[in-house]
């Protein structure tokens, strides 16, 4: 069977990809190993020149290629506008920051002269999801790129546009042939590409079970890994936030991408001196919102981006509510034929259920309510899970204070998660290992090598 595109907004086959022969994919890697033994050698001036091409591309054709996201994975054009347009920020952000972030590193010894040196390791193999289809293939390119690396992209099996749109976008930018190659591959086919020796690294970001097999496969090759799991983000609301702002923002941040983000809140966290009117005033505004097709510009979440999905997340709220959970905001599939899913609000959520245990990814809230900020805290932390979190107060050293205590690879005071060039984004405990973006993320696939002269 091919890699397929369907539109699921409508259920319609768009497009149907022959998949990569097992020596298509051998050649390819190939081609990257000797682009790499050229690319290595190349200055970060020069390297930094096609970066800054690649963001003029993204910016310029930015309708482009955000239409081809919202056709393949459904979300609202504008969204899928301005991801594009966000990819262009991390280009120049490398271009105008790698060579600083890799130039040697002199330490003070007894020898003449010691140094770490930062030098790429060759073929990067990124595993990427579909939620942001543009977005998460970029965090993992610019500055694999710039670093001196060169990159094969896996991406998910229903954005086969998508990973050939960027593919086509480093070639137009003037970077050397096959430094980025796309690979139209099941995800049966990864272990292969991981185990062959001219790969030296994998970066996955996706499912908390592909993290696992990938860093399984990958631990067996003694190959490095930087995985970007699930997140299950608790979004704290103190006695003393602006509830207007906390509950707009709330609305926002469950609602990104349909509900389909790892960072999105997906645990509001209410201490119950305002959870009665933050309550209310969330209702309101999520049901406010309005769904329709993805391509015209009033429309404020698309469908989910595949109806399996919406049909799981189904079944983790009917679980849920038969185990005890009360339903604040009515919603849900209306038409069975469709990957449509009208966004709701669960509270009384316990351990035991779905909506307390598990990633919900799409448009459903959990509300919990706490006695106060030490019994937030621990429920905010009683998750296998730790990718990002919020916590809003009207006081900013309790915020400090609070977001210290949560345990999560980023924590946000008075502001909805997202990610952005200049900080370090990933995750602990089930959410993954290792960062990307800043200067932390460029030097996760570097051979970080210690050189002595006596």
């Amino acid at each position: 069977m091919g890699i397929v595109t369907i539109n699921p907004a409508t259920g319609e086959l768009v497009k149907t990809f022959e998949p990569h022969t097992p020596e298509e994919v051998t050649q390819k890697i190939q081609r990257g190993e000797n682009a790499f033994q050229q690319w290595k050698k190349v200055s970060f001036d020069e390297r930094a020149k096609c970066m800054q091409q690649q963001a003029a591309i993204l910016e310029n054709e930015a309708e482009k290629y955000g239409r081809i996201i919202s056709l393949e994975m459904g979300k609202p054009v504008k969204d899928a506008i301005a991801e594009v347009k966000k990819c262009a920020s991390v280009c120049r952000y490398y271009a105008a920051n790698a060579a600083d972030f890799l130039k040697d590193e002199e330490i003070d010894t007894r020898a003449s002269k010691s140094l770490i040196a930062f030098e790429p390791l060759g073929i990067v193999l990124a595993v990427m999801p579909w939620n942001f289809p543009f977005w998460q293939v970029y965090r993992f390119l610019a500055p694999a790129l710039m670093a001196g690396n060169v990159g094969l992209l896996k991406h998910s099996s229903n954005v086969p546009q998508c990973a050939l749109a960027i593919e086509e976008i480093v070639r137009k930018a003037g970077f050397p042939d096959d430094v980025f190659q796309a690979l139209l591959i099941g995800s049966k086919d990864v272990d292969a590409v991981i185990a062959h020796p001219l790969v030296k690294a994998v970066t996955l970001t996706g499912s908390e079970a592909a993290g696992s097999k990938v860093a399984e496969k990958a631990g067996q090759e003694i190959k490095k890994t930087v995985l970007e799991l699930g997140g299950s983000d608790a979004f704290i609301v103190l006695e003393d936030a602006d509830l207007e702002q906390a509950a707009t923002f709330a609305v926002k941040s469950r609602m990104v991408n349909t509900g389909q983000s790892c960072i999105a809140a997906k645990r509001f966290i209410v201490v119950e001196a305002v959870a009665d009117e933050f309550l209310k005033q969330m209702k309101e505004k999520m049901a406010n919102l309005k769904t329709g097709d993805p391509l015209t510009e009033d429309c404020d979440y698309g469908p989910m981006a595949r109806k399996d999905l919406a049909v799981e997340l189904e079944q983790q709220v009917q679980d849920s509510v038969k185990k005890g959970a009360q339903v604040v905001l009515e919603g849900g599939r209306t038409d069975t034929n469709s990957a449509y899913f009208k966004p709701m609000i669960l509270k009384n959520v316990a351990p035991g259920m779905p909506a307390y245990d598990e990633e919900m990814f799409g448009p459903v809230a959990a509300v919990f309510i706490a006695r106060d900020e030490e019994e937030a805290i621990r429920i905010a932390n009683d998750s296998r899970y730790g990718l990002g979190g919020a916590v809003w107060t009207t006081d900013k050293e309790r915020g400090l204070r609070v977001a210290r205590q949560v345990e999560t690879g980023a924590m946000f005071v008075n502001a909805m998660v997202a990610s952005s060039p200049e900080m370090p984004f990933g995750g602990i405990k089930k959410s993954g290992y290792g960062r990307e973006l800043s200067y932390l993320g460029i030097r996760e696939f570097v051979n970080q090598k210690s050189i002595w002269v006596e």
